[in-house]
C-alpha cells in the first residue's frame, strides 16, 4: 500500500516537468497557466526537436530531448506523461524510482500487467501516481453524479453510452505511434476511455462485459469501432457504442440513464449538454441545466485545471486525490476485459486475475 515520504510542499510553487510535447500538452499548459500562482513548470521534454522548440517558445521553460536529462538536471517535484500510452510504463516506473511524483495522461498503460506496475512502483517508492479522468470536473457530469449519489435514479434498469466521433486516416498517420496496440490502443482504449471510466464511476461496479471490435475503415493495428454490453453487480444493464467512423465530423458523446425513478440523458459532442432531465421528486439540482450546459467543440472538455486543482491541494497535503493510480485500473480493467472478450468470443467477468 502507499505510505507518503514526501512531506507536503506549502511554502513554494510546485515545481512541475511535462514529458511529451504533442497535441495534449497544450491542455496542460493552459491548465498551468491559470494555476501559475502555485505551480512552476521548470521542464518541458520531446524527442522530436520541432515540437520541443514550440514547447519551450509557448512555455518559456527550459527544453529536453530526453527524460533522462530531465532527470538528471530539473528539480522537479511532479512529472506529467503526455506521451504516447505504451510509454507511460516504464517512464513511471523510472520517475518513482528517482522519487517523483507522476501524473499520467489516460490510458494510464495499454496492458493490465503494466498498470499493475505503475502502481506497485509507485508505492514502493511512496510518492503519488495520478491518473488524468479531467471529464469527471465538467459540470454537467458533476451534476449527473449527484443525482446518482442521491439516488434520485431509485434502481438503476438501463445505461447506454454513445461516442460517434470521427478520425480520419491523416489522423494516425501524424506519428508511427498512432494506432498500434503497443503504444496507443484503439477507440475503446485511446479515443473513449474517459466514457469507459463512466461505466464504474456513475454506476457502480461492473460484473461482466461482452464486446466485440473491429477496424473498418482505417489502415491501423487497432479497432476504429467497438460495441459493448454491460452487466452490473447492481443488475443494471447496458450498453457502449464507439465509432471513430462518424460522417463528417464529430458527432455524439452521450451518456442515458434509465432508472425507477428518472430519465437522463446528457449529449452533445463531448456530454456538455442535459437534453433530458426528470426525475419523481425535485430537487435544487433541476434548475440549474442551463448553468450547466456549455459549447464546445472539443472532445477534451474543460476539466484540466479543476483536475490540476486537486492534484496540487494533495501534494500541498489538504487533499486525498480523487483519481489516484488504483482509481485509474478500474477503467483499464474494463478496457482489457473488453479486448479479452473480444478476442475470445466470451463473456468476461470481473475483477481480472491479479
Amino acid at each position: 500500500m502507499y505510505q507518503e515520504r514526501h512531506d507536503p510542499i506549502t511554502d513554494r510553487r510546485i515545481r512541475v516537468a511535462l514529458i511529451g510535447c504533442g497535441r495534449i500538452s497544450a491542455k496542460h499548459f493552459d491548465a498551468l497557466e491559470k494555476h501559475a500562482e502555485r505551480t512552476e513548470l521548470v521542464a518541458v521534454c520531446d524527442t522530436d526537436p520541432g515540437r520541443l522548440e514550440q514547447a519551450v517558445a509557448r512555455t518559456g521553460a527550459p527544453g529536453y530531448p530526453s527524460l533522462g536529462r530531465v532527470l538528471a538536471e530539473s528539480d522537479a517535484d511532479l512529472y506529467v506523461l503526455t506521451t504516447p500510452s505504451g510509454l507511460h510504463p516504464e517512464q513511471t516506473v523510472r520517475i518513482a524510482g528517482a522519487g517523483h511524483h507522476v501524473m499520467t495522461e489516460k490510458p494510464m498503460a495499454t496492458r493490465w500487467k503494466d498498470g499493475l506496475r505503475m502502481v506497485e512502483a509507485c508505492d514502493k517508492a511512496g510518492v503519488r501516481l495520478f491518473v488524468v479522468k479531467q471529464n469527471r470536473r465538467n459540470a454537467t457530469l458533476q451534476m449527473l453524479k449527484r443525482a446518482v449519489d442521491q439516488k434520485r435514479f431509485g434502481r438503476i434498469h438501463m445505461v447506454v453510452i454513445n461516442v460517434f466521433w470521427t478520425r480520419p486516416q491523416s489522423y494516425y498517420d501524424m506519428d508511427a505511434w498512432r494506432g498500434t496496440w503497443e503504444f496507443d490502443g484503439g477507440a475503446l482504449m485511446n479515443q473513449a476511455s474517459h466514457y469507459v471510466d463512466l461505466l464504474d464511476w456513475l454506476i457502480g461496479p461492473v460484473e461482466s462485459v461482452q464486446a466485440y471490435t473491429g477496424t473498418l475503415a482505417r489502415d491501423i493495428e487497432v479497432e476504429d469501432t467497438a460495441t459493448m454490453n454491460v452487466r452490473w453487480r447492481s443488475g443494471a444493464m447496458g450498453s457502449m457504442n464507439v465509432t471513430m467512423l462518424t460522417y463528417p465530423k464529430n458527432l455524439e458523446g452521450s451518456i442515458t440513464i434509465l432508472g425507477q425513478k428518472g430519465t437522463v440523458r446528457v449529449g452533445g459532442v463531448a456530454v456538455n449538454e442535459i437534453q433530458h432531465w426528470e426525475f419523481d421528486e425535485p430537487n435544487e439540482d433541476d434548475a440549474r441545466i442551463e448553468e450547466v450546459n456549455y459549447e464546445t467543440s472539443s472532445v477534451y472538455g474543460f476539466g484540466h485545471p479543476l483536475y490540476y486543482d486537486n492534484v496540487i491541494e494533495t501534494l500541498r497535503g489538504r487533499a486525498e486525490p480523487e483519481t489516484d493510480g488504483r482509481e485509474g485500473l478500474r477503467s483499464l480493467e474494463m478496457l482489457i476485459a473488453a479486448y479479452i472478450s473480444a478476442r475470445d468470443g466470451r463473456r468476461i467477468s470481473l475483477p481480472l486475475e491479479y
